[in-house]
């Protein structure tokens, strides 16, 4: 027997629709970072990215369990002193809910070079309308 190793040639890309309506926030994105890195295909290569694309429906309408709402904090840092700045969930999902998913995905994927070519084919919208139809998205349930 031999091990296949799938060169930049051999990759064959499809489209997912995903619905984020009442899905658990960390879960989902869990399952979407499998889809980007290509874990779901039998072919697949650490070394080489050969995940899909994903699109994201009804981005501000996740859940989350626990306290997470109010507990979690989402921080950032302009690196001057003094420059930390914290924004919690709630307030993040009235302002940027696109940019939960986002980091959440992010946060899932591994950090090498290949993090943002993967999340590059990550698109997210709040409604149910999206403008891949063209390329034929697959809906799957997660």
């Amino acid at each position: 027997m031999k091990t296949k190793v799938l060169k930049k040639t051999d990759i064959n890309r499809k489209w997912y629709v995903v619905d984020a309506k009442n899905k658990i926030l960390g879960r989902f994105a869990t399952r979407i970072a499998r889809i980007l890195m290509g874990k779901n295909k039998p072919q697949y290569t650490p070394h080489v990215d050969c995940g899909d694309f994903v699109v994201v429906l009804n981005a501000d309408k996740f859940r989350v369990t626990g306290k997470k709402m109010d507990d979690k904090i989402y921080y950032s840092h302009s690196m001057y002193p003094g420059g930390l700045k914290a924004i919690s969930l709630k307030l993040m999902l009235e302002k940027q809910p696109r940019k939960i998913i986002y980091k959440a995905v992010s946060g899932m994927l591994p950090k090498n070079r290949l993090r943002d070519r993967r999340l590059t084919r990550l698109k997210i919208y709040l409604s149910s309308e999206h403008p891949h139809v063209a390329q034929a998205p697959q809906k799957i349930e997660l």
